[in-house]
C-alpha cells in the first residue's frame, strides 16, 4: 500500500488567537503564519497539509479520525487539551498514525499543571519550546519517521 503524502496539522483551543494572545509567551506570528510554515516545510518533502484548528474538542477528534483515510501522520499542538484530554489521546492512538507533538512555549518551565501531557506517550516526535519554528522541526522529524529515515 502506498503511503499518502499528506499530513494533518491540528491546532487546539485558543491557537486561533496566535499573534495577539500573550505575545511574550507565544510570539507575534499568527495561526495563518503557522499553517504557511508547515505547508512550505511539508511541500519541501513532497507532502501536502490539511490544517484544522478548533476550540471544540469534537471537531478535532473528527479531523483526527478522518486522517486515517488519507494522511501519513499528524502534527498536533493540542494546546490546553494536552493536559486534560484523555479522549484526544485515545483518538490519536486509535488512528495508528505517527504523531508529532508541538508546543510553542516550554511547558516544562511553566505552571505545574502544564507539565503532564496525555499526548506524550502516543507521539513519536516531541518539539517543545522552540516557538513557531518548532512546527518546522516537527514536520521534518515526522516525515523522517514516515519515510523510515528516523525512529523519532
Amino acid at each position: 500500500m502506498t503511503v499518502p503524502h499528506r499530513l494533518l496539522l491540528v491546532n487546539g483551543p485558543n491557537l486561533n488567537l496566535l499573534g495577539t494572545r500573550e505575545p511574550g509567551i507565544y510570539g507575534s506570528q499568527t495561526l495563518a503564519d503557522v499553517v504557511q510554515l508547515v505547508t512550505d516545510a511539508a511541500a519541501a518533502h513532497g507532502f501536502d497539509v490539511r490544517a484544522v484548528q478548533s476550540n471544540h474538542e469534537g471537531v478535532l477528534l473528527d479531523a483526527i479520525h478522518d486522517a486515517r483515510t488519507d494522511c501519513a501522520g499528524i502534527v498536533i499542538n493540542p494546546a490546553g487539551l494536552t493536559h486534560t484530554s484523555v479522549v484526544l489521546r485515545d483518538a490519536l492512538s486509535a488512528v495508528a498514525l505517527p504523531v508529532a507533538e508541538v508546543h510553542i512555549s516550554d511547558v516544562r518551565e511553566r505552571e505545574p499543571f502544564r507539565h503532564h501531557s496525555y499526548v506524550a506517550d502516543v507521539a513519536v516526535v516531541h518539539v517543545i519550546g522552540e516557538g513557531v519554528p518548532g512546527y518546522v522541526t516537527a514536520v521534518g522529524r515526522l516525515i523522517d519517521v514516515i519515510t523510515g529515515q528516523s525512529e523519532g
